[in-house]
């Protein structure tokens, strides 16, 4: 039996993990036909939901076709492990040399087994493209990266989320939002995780306060049920949008702490209040059934968690 969360090969800014216990709790008992996310990202939260019929759908090329390619069988754990073990070791040999060569070569000609490279070896696992859609992280220093065992978790992981994609009816798609939600029913259900405004910010995902604005216009007129990941607030700010777009009898907003390793020094990574809206009430968990519905604006104060007291020790 798994004792945690399905982790993804790939890594993404924001990757919600650590929520995804959280968003099966909200969405549990709920009937729906299809799971649909526009930003799908590292596809964490579907792979371990894993509903029978999903559209997993985001603006980033490289992500759709990394798992379009495992799901046709054009790359298997197999093939990760040999991979990863040719190319690190020429990376333990030549150093950075090599990590540049090879975002070069993914740059000129883009194909998912480079991306998957570079994504492991960056520094600090960050994914971001400039204007013109080339791959710009640097390289994370560690010449000697791709140990047997790294190799090994990889590849592992690999074939675990090609074991659940193979078994359900599951759509990648390059779409904007906007195209994602035109084509909505009532059966479906959503899940949204947009970038945070003025957060990790790239060529593919640029993402502005009116971007958010329209986003949450989207969202309350959809035909079907939504989930929401956002950010709440930080030790210095929070998010007015919370109160804006959501702060109506309509909408439940509930938060956790939740703590993101990206950011070039341990004093820049600062613990985020998470907000999950939804358009219903939450049902099925016993975790949820003690959640208080937040009242914002927040001016610091505390706000209660996903998470109470049965979660202690």
């Amino acid at each position: 039996m798994r004792s945690g969360p399905l982790v993804p090969p790939i890594k993404c800014q924001g990757i919600k993990t650590k929520l995804v216990d959280e968003i099966r709790h909200l969405v549990s008992g709920l009937e729906f036909e299809r799971w649909v996310e526009p930003f799908c990202g590292s596809c964490v939260v579907a792979l371990n939901l894993q509903p029978p019929k999903a559209l997993l759908c985001d603006t980033n090329i490289h992500i759709i076709n990394f798992y379009r390619d495992i799901q046709n069988g054009k790359i298997d754990h197999l093939v990760v492990r040999d991979y990863l073990r040719e190319e690190g070791a020429v990376l333990s040999s030549r150093g950075e040399e090599h990590f540049y060569t090879v975002r070069e070569r993914f740059n000129s000609s883009p194909n998912s087994m480079d991306f998957l490279f570079l994504n492991r070896s960056c520094f600090n696992g960050v994914m971001r493209f400039n204007k013109r859609g080339r791959f710009n992280v640097p390289f994370c220093r560690k010449t000697d990266r791709f140990s047997a065992a790294y190799i090994t978790k990889i590849s592992n992981q690999v074939l675990a989320i090609a074991s659940v994609i193979s078994r359900f009816d599951w759509k990648f798609r390059v779409s904007e939002f906007t195209e994602t939600f035109a084509g909505l029913n009532r059966g479906d259900l959503v899940y949204a995780d947009p970038p945070y405004a003025g957060r990790h910010v790239d060529y593919f995902n640029s993402w502005s306060q009116e971007d958010e604005k329209q986003l949450g216009r989207k969202l309350a007129s959809l035909p079907c049920k939504f989930v929401l990941s956002s950010w709440h607030s930080n030790e210095f700010r929070s998010n007015s949008s919370m109160d804006k777009l959501w702060g109506g009898e309509k909408f439940r907003i509930f938060t956790k702490e939740h703590f993101y390793h990206v950011g070039s020094t341990e004093d820049l990574r600062h613990p985020m209040i998470e907000a999950l809206v939804t358009n219903f009430p939450a049902r099925g968990s016993t975790k949820l059934e003690r959640a208080r519905q937040i009242t914002l604006p927040l001016n610091n104060e505390s706000v209660p968690s996903l998470r109470t007291d049965m979660d202690a020790g």
